[in-house]
């Protein structure tokens, strides 16, 4: 795959033309680039001639971080979960991510063959944004992450997101995002009426081969399944 980079995000351009596309976002504190050197790792077909974007989140201070910048998706005010959400930043990386769907509608790749994917914070813009859309993508990838502003969720749902499969998953021992938010999170989505494949995974606030494995049959399913 070729690597494209610019200010915005970094591209893994398949050696074909493309026919699929996954939009992935970091989370807090990284960058783009920090999930480009697991791609090779789900072992996809060259045929499937998959785009990957990895857009870079913008650098804003972060309450948590004692107002320190770092890219973030939105601010964090607490990890109590009681804090008060950050509505107007996720609301406007939400915009962002519509942004790049849009551009991959644009570029000829039918919705069913693009997805959404994020880690931690970038999954909770993905999940956010995934689960309100007005047409159906190929599906929705949330990697130890949680639902925010989640008491919206009943009147916003869309019917044709909840034709899109969901992957989410969690390690056991996240002590960053506790895995009892993301299955609570997973829980509420499934009681709307969305599909949801949940798996759990003896590992901290990471990525592990196992789930790696678990991701690129199911990655690989849903690119069959759009044809």
């Amino acid at each position: 795959m070729n690597l494209i980079e610019n200010a915005e995000e970094v591209i893994l351009e398949p050696q074909r033309p493309a026919r699929a596309a996954v939009i992935w976002l970091h989370g807090l504190g990284a960058d783009g680039y920090d999930f480009v050197p697991m791609i090779p790792e789900l072992e996809l077909p060259g045929d499937a001639a998959v785009r990957f974007i990895f857009p870079h989140a913008p650098v804003r201070p972060v309450t948590l971080n004692n107002g320190l910048p770092m890219r973030a998706w939105y601010d964090i005010l607490g990890l109590d979960g009681t804090a008060r959400a950050d509505a107007e930043g996720i609301a406007a990386s939400q915009q962002r991510l519509l942004g790049y769907l849009r551009q991959q509608r644009e570029s000829g790749i039918a919705a069913a063959r693009i997805l959404l994917a994020g880690f931690s914070q970038g999954g909770a813009i993905v999940l956010h944004t995934g689960l309100r859309l007005p047409e159906t993508i190929g599906g929705l990838i949330a990697l130890s992450t949680y639902l925010p502003l989640h008491e919206r969720l009943a009147a916003e749902a869309s019917a044709a997101s909840k034709q899109a499969p969901l992957f989410m998953a969690h390690g056991r021992h996240d002590a960053i995002v506790p895995c009892s938010w993301g299955e609570r999170s997973m829980q509420l989505i499934q009681a709307q009426g969305y599909e949801v494949q949940w798996q759990r995974y003896a590992m901290a606030h990471e990525v592990c081969d196992e789930e790696i494995g678990d991701l690129s049959r199911w990655l690989g399913a849903r690119l069959a399944a759009a044809g």
